[in-house]
């Protein structure tokens, strides 16, 4: 062979957006002689793409963040405009490129982008190295266990779980030394060619943009987690955690935006969790409870991975067709908090400003949307929450749109929840509404969640009447989840009569509440 071939790799990062535990970038690096770490970015999709300012602010925060880590270590983040179909074929050229690396994606439009990547990548005779972290577990393979079709109840899911061995342990971050081997040939005009965009110029206007509650970046989630370990709270949040008062806000410890682009990996997450739980138990086995929240996330991720249609109900064979209202200027009223119900308004509030809300306040408005009172199809809030919620996966996203709207997973359709009493039950004080609808903060506890039945001298002292300064509720609550009901069990009594299914005779049991994500 005479001459030793050269190695240039190029690592493009999609999610997994991180140096810490990502194999796919350790692949770029083994054996290397120089390494450069893409990102692409489309500025015309990100106009027309349904990601709001929050969403974008975060990915180009975590994007800056990934630049100074690798400035760090000699290296810098390569940001290409334009498609990768069209941006590839030109770079591979540019560069001599003769190793390509990214993480597996799950996901169906994923799966379909990189198969396209790939083959173009053969034919320039570039080797293409996947490697899969962004889910704890090969998802193929869990499909596989339950007979090749993914598990639909989380029950079902947990026991194959339970039968495959741990997790992979995660891999350590890059270091000095590995960058040092290969070196990555940085231009002195690197900024003008590769600079991370800013807002302005993907065409948002930041004028009056409040500071991020949620900071994107990889360092920021490293610092959540150790915050998060150091609650230990958490081994008493094993009794399930109920939502209260101080849980509705935002978090310093909160993860969730981090593990949705891959900032924080899962892996590192779950068997940090799962070392901090056997020391504090003195060498015991985590119950698979404490990983909850990661568990969800795979659970949905395996139920879409081989389901193009997952995010819409039509053609979709998990899903239950429901005839669902169409109601354009209902769902405006819901996605801009202006349902007249405060405890709504304030979640959809704070969701638009800061880009996150609770688990509990997320069942409260998809069900108030859907089956709950507006009868409304779970797709049109999918979208909004989109838009809007800086921790929206495709895969689940969709899933638990399906899962409260009763469309799939199967739910306790006439366990409604009440737009009044929920929140009343979940923060008694009302304070969560002051904060996020300062128009009622005058009102007295007993009427904040119920404003319209305040009598007129109460409204007018809290300078705040009801129809005026906030609108009356768009819907009697009682009478519209009362037909809403009869409507889904006309639907799954139809459904059982369809498929030979008794779905109804277990109507009278309230499923434990354990079993929602």
């Amino acid at each position: 062979t005479g001459a030793e071939m050269v190695v240039n790799s190029v690592h493009w990062f999609r999610k997994g957006l991180r140096l810490h535990d990502n194999p796919a970038l350790q692949e770029a690096l083994s054996g290397a002689d120089s390494l450069r770490c893409v990102y692409v970015l489309d500025p015309w999709f990100a106009g027309a793409a349904n990601v709001g300012i929050n969403r974008w602010r975060f990915l180009l925060e975590a994007l800056e963040d990934l630049d100074c880590s690798l400035k760090k270590l000699n290296s810098r983040l390569f940001v290409v405009r334009g498609q990768p179909t069209d941006v590839f074929p030109r770079l591979l050229k540019e560069w001599k490129v003769t190793r390509l690396t990214f993480e597996y994606d799950p996901e169906p439009y994923g799966k379909e982008r990189d198969g396209a990547i790939i083959k173009m990548a053969q034919q320039f005779g570039v080797e293409t190295i996947v490697r899969n972290s962004h889910t704890l577990y090969n998802l193929d393979r869990i499909v596989e266990m339950n007979n090749n079709s993914p598990p639909l109840t989380f029950k079902r899911f947990q026991t194959i779980v339970s039968r495959l061995e741990l997790p992979r342990r995660p891999l350590p971050s890059v270091t000095q030394q590995q960058m040092d081997k290969c070196g990555t040939p940085v231009a002195d005009n690197h900024d003008q060619l590769y600079s991370i965009p800013s807002l302005e110029e993907l065409g948002f206007r930041t004028g009056g943009l409040a500071p991020a509650v949620w900071r994107g970046g990889e360092s920021e989630a490293l610092e959540r987690l150790r915050k998060h370990l150091e609650k230990k709270v958490w081994v008493s949040h094993l009794e399930h955690s109920r939502a209260n008062t101080c849980s509705l806000y935002a978090s310093p410890a909160g993860l969730s935006p981090y593990l949705r682009f891959g900032c924080l990996s899962c892996r590192v997450f779950y068997y940090n969790l799962r070392e901090h739980y056997i020391r504090l138990c003195k060498g015991c086995s985590p119950p698979l409870s404490l990983f909850g929240q990661l568990l969800w996330r795979e659970f949905f991720y395996t139920a879409a991975t081989n389901n193009p249609n997952f995010d819409r109900m039509a053609g979709n064979p998990i899903c239950v067709q429901i005839p669902w209202d169409q109601n354009p200027e209902a769902l405006a009223k819901w996605a801009e908090g202006r349902t007249g119900f405060p405890w709504i308004d304030a979640i959809m509030t704070q969701l638009r400003q800061e880009g996150w809300i609770h688990h509990q306040a997320r069942r409260a408005s998809a069900c108030f949307l859907t089956r709950g009172d507006l009868w409304i199809s779970w797709e049109c809030g999918m979208k909004v929450f989109e838009e809007l919620l800086l921790d929206a996966d495709w895969s689940v996203n969709a899933g638990s749109w399906m899962w409260l709207s009763c469309s799939a997973f199967f739910q306790q359709f006439f366990k409604c929840y009440c737009p009044v009493g929920f929140g009343r039950r979940t923060d008694p004080s009302g304070d969560y509404i002051r904060r996020y609808i300062p128009i009622l903060k005058d009102y007295p506890n007993r009427y904040i969640y119920e404003p319209w039945n305040a009598p007129e001298a109460v409204q007018k002292a809290a300078n705040c009447v009801v129809g005026v300064d906030y609108p009356r509720p768009m819907i009697n609550h009682a009478e519209g989840s009362r037909l809403n009901i009869e409507r889904m069990k006309q639907v799954y009594q139809q459904l059982s009569h369809y498929r030979g299914l008794s779905l109804l005779a277990s109507v009278p049991t309230i499923q434990e509440e354990a079993d929602t994500p």
